[in-house]
C-alpha cells in the first residue's frame, strides 16, 4: 500500500495493522470510494468491498468496535488538523487514541497470551469498564482460575488480527482463540528457534533457550524438550484422580502453580530480561542472588522468593514443571529420581508453594505486576 497516497492517510496508524483494516478506515473515515481504493491496491473493486464489509460486520465485537473507533478518530484528527510537517511532530493526545503497542509487544504478548488460550477450557474475558483482560480457565465444578492478564489495547490488537473471536458479547465478553490465532502462535514459536532473529522476539524465548534446545534420550531415540507444550504437567495431573476418587491435584494447588507460572512469564517482560533462573536449580548459587528492586521486577522477586522458600529439590521441581514446562519423566531423569516419583514430589512442592503464598500474601495471593 502506498503510504504517501492522497487516497487516505495511515501515517499515524500502527505498522502491524492489517491492510483490510486500513482499507476499511480509508473508505469509512476518509470517504475514499471502493473503486479508488481498488485502483490504488491494483485489485478488483469487489475484493475491496468484501474486505470492507467483513470488518463492518465484525463491529458487533466490542474490542473490534473500540479499536476501529479509536483508529478512526486518529485518522480524522491527522487529516484535519495536521499538515505533512506537523505529522513529524505528532502530539501526545493523538498517540493516546491509537493502539500504541508495537510489533515486538505483539509478538511477546502473543506468545504469552495465545499460548494460554490454546490450552483446554480457557477464554479471554474482559469487561466494558476495565483496562485489563484476563485469561481464565473453567473447571467442571463451576470455579474459574486466572492464568494471565494483559492490557486492553493488546486484546484489541488480537481482535483486529483475527486471532481471537467473541462468540457472545455481553457486559463481560469472552473470547476464544481462532485458527488464525493458533497459526500465528505456531509462527511465533518457530521464530524463537531461528538464529539471527529480531531482538524483540528473543525477550521470552532466550530465558529458556538452554531447556528448549536440549536433547533427551528416550526409548532409544533423541527427543527435543519443548517448554511451549500446549498442556503443562500440572494440567495433566489435575485431571487425574487418586484412589479416593478426588483430584490428584486440588484446585488450590493448581492455582499456586499457575500463579508461579504467571509471575515467571511476567518476569521475562521486565527491563532485566537476562535473568539466569538456572542458578536456582540444584547445585546452583542460590545465596548470591538478591531481588533487583531497582528494575521494578516485583514478579521476578516473587518467583525468586518462592524458589528460595521451597529450597533445593522442591524448588527445582516447580521451576522445571511449572515454569519451564518440562514433562515429569524428563524432570525425573534430570534430577536422578526413580520413575513415577516426580508426581509425588511435585504435589509436595505445590503444597509448600501454596503455604508460601498464603503465609506471604494472604488468602487471595499476590497482586499482578
Amino acid at each position: 500500500m502506498d503510504r504517501g497516497s492522497n487516497l487516505g492517510t495511515d501515517i499515524a496508524l500502527p505498522d502491524w495493522l492489517p491492510d483490510a483494516v486500513r482499507l476499511y478506515l480509508d473508505h469509512t473515515e476518509q470517504g475514499v470510494s471502493l473503486r479508488q481504493l481498488a485502483r490504488r491496491e491494483g485489485c478488483h473493486a469487489s475484493t475491496v468491498m468484501r474486505q470492507v464489509r467483513r470488518y463492518e460486520c465484525r463491529r458487533d465485537d466490542p474490542l473490534v468496535d473500540e479499536a476501529l473507533s479509536a483508529l478512526g478518530r486518529v485518522q480524522e484528527k491527522t487529516t484535519k488538523n495536521h499538515s505533512r510537517k506537523d505529522l513529524e511532530n505528532m502530539t501526545a493526545p493523538i498517540r493516546k487514541e491509537s493502539l500504541t503497542i508495537d510489533e515486538a509487544t505483539m509478538m511477546r504478548e502473543g506468545r504469552r497470551i495465545l499460548r494460554r488460550l490454546a490450552e483446554a477450557d480457557t477464554v479471554l474475558a474482559i469487561a466494558a469498564d476495565l483496562e485489563k483482560a484476563a485469561v481464565l480457565r473453567s473447571f467442571p465444578d463451576g470455579r474459574t482460575l486466572r492464568l494471565a492478564v494483559t492490557d486492553r489495547a493488546v486484546a484489541q490488537a488480537f481482535a483486529l488480527q483475527d486471532w481471537i473471536t467473541c462468540p457472545k458479547p455481553g457486559r463481560v465478553s469472552t473470547y476464544l482463540i481462532t485458527q488464525a490465532g493458533r497459526a500465528a502462535l505456531k509462527r511465533m514459536i518457530a521464530q524463537e528457534d531461528r538464529p539471527g532473529m529480531a531482538e524483540a522476539a528473543q525477550a521470552f524465548g532466550d530465558q529458556h533457550r538452554n531447556w528448549d534446545s536440549r536433547m533427551v534420550e528416550e526409548e532409544g531415540e533423541e527427543r527435543r524438550v519443548r517448554y511451549n507444550a500446549a498442556e503443562s504437567p500440572v494440567q495433566m495431573l489435575a485431571r487425574r484422580r487418586g484412589p479416593d476418587g478426588k483430584p490428584f491435584l486440588p484446585l488450590e494447588l493448581v492455582a499456586a502453580a499457575e500463579q508461579l507460572r504467571m509471575d515467571f512469564e511476567l518476569a521475562q517482560m521486565g527491563p532485566r530480561v537476562t535473568q539466569n533462573w538456572e542458578r536456582f536449580l540444584t547445585g546452583g548459587d542460590r545465596g548470591s542472588f538478591g531481588p533487583d528492586s531497582k528494575s521494578g521486577g516485583s514478579a521476578r522477586d516473587r518467583v525468586s522468593g518462592a524458589l528460595r522458600d521451597l529450597g533445593p529439590g522442591l524448588g527445582d521441581m516447580v521451576l522445571r514443571c511449572c515454569c519451564f514446562l518440562e514433562g515429569l519423566e524428563v524432570a525425573e531423569k534430570r534430577m536422578g529420581w526413580s520413575a513415577r516419583s516426580g508426581k509425588i514430589v511435585l504435589r509436595i512442592a505445590l503444597q509448600r508453594l501454596r503455604l508460601h503464598y498464603d503465609r506471604t500474601y494472604g488468602k487471595h495471593g499476590p497482586m499482578i505486576g
